[in-house]
C-alpha cells in the first residue's frame, strides 16, 4: 500500500482504488483521460479577470478583492494550494481591509476545472472564514462538482509527488 499523504481523510476502500490505479501505472492515464487540456490563463492578469467573473456570478455582495496572483512559493512554505489574505490598514478613522487571492503556481497549468475548485475555494473565505458546513455549501453552491474535484486535485497531487511528472 502506497503512503497516500492526501487522501488520509478519505475511506480505506477509495485509498485501495488509488493504490491500485498507482500499481498498475494507471493514475496519471485515467487524470488526463478525465481532463485532457490544461486551461489558457497564463498572465495574473488574466487570473484576475477570472476571479472577478466568478465573484460578479456568485458574490456581488462580498468584500472587494485587490489582488489574485499565482504564486510560486505556495505549497513549498504554507503547504496551501491558494491563500486568501486580508492586509488591514488604518485609513482617517477607518480600519480597511484588502482581499488578495493567492492561487500556486503549479495550476498555471493545469486542466480549468482544477483552477476553478482553487478559486471557488479562496473566494468562499470572503464570507466563511473557518472550513465548516457553511463553507463548503458555498463552495457547492458556487461549483457543484466541488467536492470530486478536490478529490481530483488530490489525486493529481499524488501523482506528482509519485512521478515528479506534470501531466499538463
Amino acid at each position: 500500500m502506497h503512503t497516500l499523504k492526501y487522501l488520509t481523510a478519505y475511506p480505506e476502500p477509495l485509498r485501495a482504488q488509488v493504490s491500485q490505479l498507482i500499481d498498475q501505472d494507471r493514475l496519471g492515464d485515467t487524470l488526463r483521460r478525465r481532463y485532457p487540456d490544461a486551461h489558457g490563463i497564463r498572465t495574473d492578469g488574466a487570473l484576475y479577470g477570472y476571479v472577478q467573473d466568478l465573484k460578479g456570478e456568485y458574490l456581488r455582495q462580498a468584500a472587494p478583492v485587490s489582488k489574485v496572483a499565482f504564486d510560486s512559493k505556495i505549497g513549498v512554505v504554507q503547504h496551501a494550494l491558494g491563500l486568501h489574505t486580508a492586509i488591514s490598514r488604518v485609513q482617517g478613522g477607518r480600519l480597511k481591509a484588502k482581499h488578495e487571492i493567492r492561487i500556486a503556481s503549479l495550476f498555471r497549468d493545469a486542466p480549468l476545472p482544477f483552477l476553478r475548485m482553487i478559486a471557488v475555494h479562496e473566494l468562499a473565505h470572503l464570507k466563511e472564514k473557518d472550513h465548516d458546513k457553511a463553507f463548503y455549501k458555498l463552495c457547492c453552491w458556487m461549483e457543484p462538482d466541488y467536492h470530486q474535484l478536490e478529490f481530483d486535485v488530490r489525486l493529481y497531487l499524488t501523482w506528482l509527488d509519485l512521478s515528479g511528472e506534470r501531466l499538463w
